[in-house]
């Protein structure tokens, strides 16, 4: 049986291609299609000298796995070692999907002339077979994504924020609030409500210790320090309306910037204000803040936020 090498890069290629596609488009990455074929023909070039045993070592499993983080770090650029890690399993995940699509196409198939060679399949099959391949595992990746997701809708409703207050930060977790529409009445910037309590390491606790009388207007000697000077041009009053309260008030506070990590990603929140709740926002303590929904959905569009994640 005849096998010609373009025909092996090709296939690989375009199998490669689309297995990337699909893990960024799951992942919801911004891809750039100039990394995602770099990735996919180092991976067809890999396919080439696995089947001319040119160099032994690179049918090596622990240089596959090696092969695999370099292909999602050429596609995806991820910045840290986390998000790295999520990228590849997903990209495992995929492949898995991908593998199994195409042993069914070739048992309905079934072409006369096709062999295994060092875990791959060679043969003479048609181009239009791989591609075809390529679009059921895509089609069914993404289903199969989607519903497992709605099953975790649960888990969904949470994410973690990392709140800079000057060189301070602070982690939490907050939950996906669709009631939270809070904005600074003046400058329209969102407002992300976070519990008193856990906020001591990271703001002067002269300022969490008297909110009221910050609010009203009414700052004493015994508050008004130097500690305390530089944080009052960053104060706003938010106005807040919740069961049992009809007008309430919120002592705001511009940060430097909040982190929000969801759906395998970090989005970076610039000019983002945090509302300081003097209460506790769960009874068992499951989270810590409220972020609302619409800072979520615009997460990557919004003036206020910069993807940090591609």
């Amino acid at each position: 049986m005849t096998i010609y090498l373009d025909v092996v890069l090709i296939e690989n290629l375009i199998m490669n291609y689309i297995i990337l596609f699909a893990t960024g488009y799951i992942l919801k990455i911004k891809l750039n299609h100039i990394r995602l074929i770099l990735s996919a023909l180092l991976g067809g070039i890999y396919s080439i000298l696995a089947y001319m045993e040119i160099l032994p070592i690179y049918t090596n499993f622990l240089m596959k796995i090696l092969l695999s983080v370099v292909m999602v770090y050429l596609a995806y650029n991820a910045k840290n070692i986390k998000l790295l890690l999520k990228q590849i399993t997903i990209f495992y995940l995929t492949s898995f999907v991908f593998g199994g699509c195409s042993f069914a196409l070739l048992y309905f198939i079934k072409p006369q002339e096709i062999l295994m060679k060092n875990g791959m399949l060679i043969g003479t099959y048609p181009l239009k077979i791989a591609v075809l391949g390529g679009i059921v595992g895509f089609t069914i990746s993404v289903i199969a994504f989607k519903v497992v997701k709605r099953r975790l809708n649960k888990k969904d409703m949470f994410c973690d924020i990392t709140v800079f207050v000057g060189e301070k930060n602070i982690k939490t977790k907050a939950m996906i609030d669709t009631g939270n529409m809070l904005k600074d009445p003046i400058t329209r910037i969102p407002v992300i409500v976070v519990e008193k309590d856990i906020l001591y390491q990271i703001i002067p606790y002269k300022i969490l210790d008297n909110l009221e009388e910050i609010i009203g207007g009414e700052i004493s000697n015994e508050i008004y320090e130097e500690e305390v000077i530089k944080y009052i041009s960053k104060f706003r009053v938010i106005p807040f309306t919740s069961l049992g309260k009809e007008n309430g008030m919120l002592l705001g506070l511009k940060v430097k910037k909040v982190i929000v990590e969801i759906d395998f990603n970090e989005e970076e929140i610039k000019d983002v204000i945090i509302g300081i709740y003097n209460k506790k926002l769960s009874k068992k303590n499951k989270y810590n803040a409220l972020i609302g929904l619409d800072i979520i959905e615009r997460s990557g569009e919004s003036e206020y936020t910069t993807s940090i994640s591609k």
